[in-house]
């Protein structure tokens, strides 16, 4: 009976699928190099509030590990090629040319937010407000009643540039969206939850003293005294709000989670796990076969538009330097050509399974938190709406590279079918012809103000992300 049930368990570990824990594949040693690792990612998050502090951060380390800016005609064997501050592209020349094809890694810094108005200061009932506009997909309720950081971009009327950080500072006052009190919330609570929370109720609270020394008959004395102290400490008038970029978002340091502090908390976790993960894998590649390059995109949240987004020409730009660098012309066929023969990996996040929330899953097919970084084949809504969907032959390609070098990695779909969706920058990577599938951790709480991810997760995702820069 023994020698038959070891038959059975040997016969079932060659044919059946089963996920891994990261936890039950790690050394002792490897154990203190993921709490390492992610030492420094979170460090990462609190430096990294913004997609413009983002990219500063991402171009400081790559300076730090011998990146310089890119100058045609200049031989550079790792460069890097910066787009109106907002995005970025990570460059290590390989050994073969680029038209056989280079390997992508593309992930995004832009987060859910709140994004100030053009004319956002405003006074009612002697206390001073900044109106605000959500960017991406959030829960409005989330955003309330809770403590707000302050981060700006100003360019002011002499065409000076001036950056704004208030909230996350040592002693730094806060702000913050307040909420109707549940004694008076009855109808509230009978309204559908999107109608409950209004978006122009999300009003930033910013201040409530009056300006010094004035006479109480002095009109919007509140607002009178924040566009004072904004003067005095920034040389800032309302004007300038204009051509201004301001963004609201919580307050905090990324934090462990539970008392075995295998999780990290943090706000902004999608996307900049996979950035900073996908960084440190650039960074430490060095003479590589095909020409490795790790993308920075901004835009995703809302639909990747605008010249900083992955609908942008900006992947041509890259590779047309890229083709200059090898003296071949970089018309429009061989950049085609070379984009046809590369291959991606769209660096993002996947929803993690909630076992509170069971009935929004299709457990089978759900990434569970824990349990490697997440391959997802597809994403979209419905039908499979809105999806790049990899076909079978990269997916067998990836699924051999992930297991040779001992990638604990899990597939996952967004959902039930018809219980929602969402996108990636694959399709548009794919619009290109470039060979791509999605690959990220997954996470609880996404979009949230404070998100949660596995600490195994997040440095399978870096082997993962590594080892695909360095596949033959």
């Amino acid at each position: 009976m023994e020698k038959d049930n070891d038959k059975i368990a040997k016969l079932r570990d060659r044919l059946v699928y089963s996920k891994k824990l990261v936890w039950d594949s790690l050394t002792k040693e490897e154990n203190i190099d993921v709490e390492n690792f992610c030492r420094s990612y979170k460090n990462f998050l609190d430096v990294a509030k913004t997609e413009r502090l983002a990219v500063i951060e991402i171009i400081k380390q790559a300076k730090d590990n011998g990146f310089e800016k890119y100058e045609y005609g200049k031989s550079q064997p790792k460069y890097y090629i910066d787009m109106k501050n907002k995005n970025v592209a990570l460059v290590v020349k390989g050994s073969e040319s680029a038209l056989k094809g280079v390997r992508l890694i593309a992930s995004h810094v832009d987060s859910p937010r709140l994004d100030l108005k053009q004319n956002p200061l405003y006074e009612d009932t002697e206390i001073a407000f900044l109106k605000t506009h959500y960017y991406g997909g959030i829960k409005k309720y989330q955003w309330l009643s809770r403590p707000m950081a302050l981060y700006g971009h100003v360019i002011l009327n002499n065409g000076e540039t001036l950056d704004v950080a208030i909230g996350d500072g040592h002693d730094d006052p806060v702000f913050t969206i307040s909420d109707i009190l549940p004694h008076l919330a009855r109808k509230q609570r009978e309204k559908k939850l999107t109608d409950a929370f209004e978006a122009e109720k999300m009003n930033l609270v910013i201040g409530s003293r009056p300006v010094p020394d004035s006479d109480k008959d002095v009109k919007e004395r509140i607002k009178l005294n924040i566009l004072s102290i904004l003067n005095e400490k920034y040389g800032l008038v309302e004007e300038d709000f204009i051509s201004s970029e301001f963004e609201v978002v919580p307050v905090g340091k990324a934090a462990d989670v539970g008392l075995d502090r295998s999780m990290i908390g943090a706000y902004g976790q999608d996307d900049r796990i996979c950035a900073f993960t996908s960084l440190k894998a650039l960074l430490e590649t060095s003479n590589p076969d095909r020409t490795s390059i790790a993308i920075f995109y901004d835009k995703e949240e809302i639909g990747s538009d605008g010249a900083t987004g992955a609908k942008s020409r900006f992947i041509e730009i890259v590779m047309s330097n890229i083709l200059k660098d090898e003296d071949i012309v970089p018309d429009t066929g061989n950049i085609l050509d070379a984009m046809s023969m590369s291959m991606a990996l769209s660096a993002d996040v996947n929803g993690a399974f909630d076992p509170d929330y069971p009935e929004v899953h299709e457990k089978r097919n759900a990434a569970m938190l824990g349990y490697g970084v997440c391959v997802t084949k597809f994403t979209g809504s419905g039908g499979k709406y809105g999806a790049n969907d990899a076909d079978a032959e990269y997916v067998g390609w990836i699924r051999n590279l992930f297991n040779k070098d001992s990638i604990v990695w899990q597939t996952g779909e967004l959902g039930k079918i018809d219980e929602g969706g969402g996108g990636t920058i694959a399709k548009f990577l794919a619009s290109h012809n470039i060979a791509v599938i999605d690959c990220g951790p997954s996470l609880l709480s996404m979009h949230a103000p404070f998100e949660l991810s596995s600490k195994g997760d997040i440095f399978m995702a870096y082997k993962a992300y590594k080892s695909f820069l360095n596949a033959k």
